[in-house]
């Protein structure tokens, strides 16, 4: 085989580069050489495997958690309005919930969003996470998705809103309004846990498919939860839509399902007041 000149080489490289810059490529990447293993001296041990070949690291990297928002919070002080030991008891989660910073949310909040609400309420609304206007002012459901569920509670059940524990599967909002992910979910599961546990409510109305999934264990779609009543521990829960998907879709159909599923809740919890 000839040996090909420095010049011949020299003139392939440069046709081969003008054709990749037609082409649109202006950079090349270049992979540096591995440098050989130090042989070990006469003598001593050689090395692990593992040393010389580390085990691959995850392409996707956990998301980093930034430098929680901490500023007071309403739920705080509302619940110093209420003199029960369910109020009391809430006090030191809302707290921890307050300087919270086990997820990513954290440092994108405004504030944190607890609950609100009488915590002595037989009828516990458990949402999915706050909004805009919910992040601003630390109390949930205070947006027009807030107003529809007022008027669901108020209009539809008959029952007053204060006498009612309102709050959400997240604590914090999500940027954008997006939906509540896998590891947000699971970073708040145990404050939900405990609010449940220490308002233990007769009825659990879930609004929305997070915590209507989160509570019935079900990965179903919301159409197929609704309308029915589920137990949790002793405590009924009843799935049905979430108020802002009613204001988008704001049929006779959807209202009429939504009314039927809170007349269930009416139907074990009897008419008010709730809290005497």
């Amino acid at each position: 085989m000839a040996r090909i000149t420095r010049t011949r080489l020299a003139r392939q490289l440069r046709g081969n580069l003008e054709l990749l810059q037609l082409g649109g490529v202006n950079e090349l990447p270049v992979r540096q050489a591995r440098k050989p293993a130090a042989r070990p001296a006469r003598g001593q041990p050689a090395p692990a495997p593992a040393a010389l070949h580390p085990a691959p690291q995850a392409r996707t990297a956990p998301a980093k958690v930034g430098a929680p928002v901490v500023v007071p919070s309403a739920a705080l002080q509302e619940l110093k309005a209420f003199d029960s030991p369910q109020a009391r008891a809430l006090e030191p989660v809302a707290e921890q919930v307050r300087v919270c910073g086990a997820c990513k949310l954290c440092s994108s909040r405004t504030q944190t969003v607890f609950g609100t609400g009488d915590p002595r309420s037989p009828l516990m609304i458990v949402g999915e996470a706050p909004g805009g206007d919910e992040d601003a002012r630390g109390v949930p459901f205070v947006g027009r998705a807030g107003k529809l569920l007022t008027d669901i509670i108020e209009k539809g059940m008959k029952y007053r809103r204060e006498h009612v524990y309102i709050c959400n599967v997240l604590k914090c909002r999500p940027p954008g309004n997006r939906n509540p992910e896998p590891d947000e979910i699971e970073a708040c599961r145990g404050f939900l846990a405990r609010q449940i546990e220490i308002i233990n409510p007769k009825v659990i109305l879930a609004v929305g498919l997070f915590p209507a999934q989160w509570l019935t264990g079900r990965k179903e779609p919301i159409g197929r939860l609704r309308g029915q009543v589920f137990d949790m521990h002793g405590r009924k829960v009843i799935a049905t839509y979430h108020p802002a998907y009613v204001l988008r879709n704001y049929t006779v159909e959807v209202r009429k399902k939504v009314h039927e599923d809170v007349l269930l809740a009416v139907g074990i919890l009897g008419p008010g007041p709730l809290v005497a």
